[in-house]
């Protein structure tokens, strides 16, 4: 195929630019996640007949957690030295630089203490409901990806190849969109199992079939992306490999430890 016979995607990353004043596209899908996501919760709570009074503190923990989450992660599983040594860097969120992992960590750590400080939420009950909002989310934040021409994927022939012209002029795995079809069919399945068999199901498994999904994918289609930082010679796989791992097995945990179904709880 001819460089011509590619898609080229040229969008620029920011959606508004108005006398300094500037809305990107990452910073509305992202949004868009929250903002869906706190109304699939409050379904859910009305559904399940829990009180809504206390979902904008829900709302509140999960900004931050998430943000913080992944800020820090970013700041100190890629860039220690850098961080350690300009520290006021990690204050600047709008220079870019946010990892999935730990904005994954965040939302648990934000649920956990939510569930702690929330009278009638079980934090494993939480857990489940908040995969549905969780999964929908990551596919707005690939979707913001894919619109900033970041986390593109390696170089190659096949026809579905995206030229990321804000970039250079290779055809390249359109990786973010992966990812996004990825969560976007966990979102559907987790929504059906919850809507069927919600109250079958075991505490956690919602959210370990989330995490198995997300970060074993996660793991995989690091293969064909552009490295973000260098591999390692252990294994020969990259930061984003290792650090996808625990959380894979923490899935896999919650998935297949009996407890007692969420409708017991």
């Amino acid at each position: 195929m001819n460089i011509s016979d590619y898609f080229h995607w040229d969008t620029a990353a920011e959606l508004i630019s108005v006398s300094g004043f500037s809305i990107g596209w990452y910073g509305v899908f992202f949004a868009a996640g929250f903002y869906l996501g706190f109304h699939i919760m409050i379904w859910v709570f009305n559904r399940e007949k829990k009180s809504t009074e206390t979902l904008d503190h829900l709302f509140v923990y999960m900004v931050l957690g998430a943000v913080i989450g992944a800020r820090l992660g970013h700041c100190f599983f890629y860039e220690p030295e850098f961080y350690l040594s300009n520290p006021l860097k990690i204050f600047k969120i709008w220079e870019g630089g946010l990892a999935s992992h730990g904005g994954a960590f965040g939302m648990l750590l934000a649920m956990y203490l939510y569930a702690k400080n929330t009278s009638g939420i079980h934090f494993y009950w939480l857990l489940d409901r908040m995969a549905l909002p969780i999964a929908l989310g990551s596919f707005f934040i690939r979707i913001g990806n894919f619109f900033n021409s970041e986390i593109i994927g390696l170089p190659t022939t096949i026809p579905w190849a995206v030229v990321f012209t804000r970039v250079d002029n290779l055809p390249r795995h359109p990786s973010q969109l992966y990812e996004a079809l990825v969560y976007i069919i966990l979102f559907l399945l987790l929504f059906i199992l919850y809507k069927k068999y919600g109250k079958q199901l075991k505490n956690g498994f919602m959210m370990g079939l989330l995490m198995l999904v997300i970060f074993s994918s996660r793991f995989l289609l690091e293969f064909v992306k552009t490295p973000q930082e260098a591999f390692s010679p252990l294994l020969d796989i990259n930061m984003g490999q290792w650090l996808s791992l625990p959380f894979v097995i923490i899935g896999l945990v919650l998935m297949f430890y009996t407890k007692p179904s969420a409708n017991k709880k």
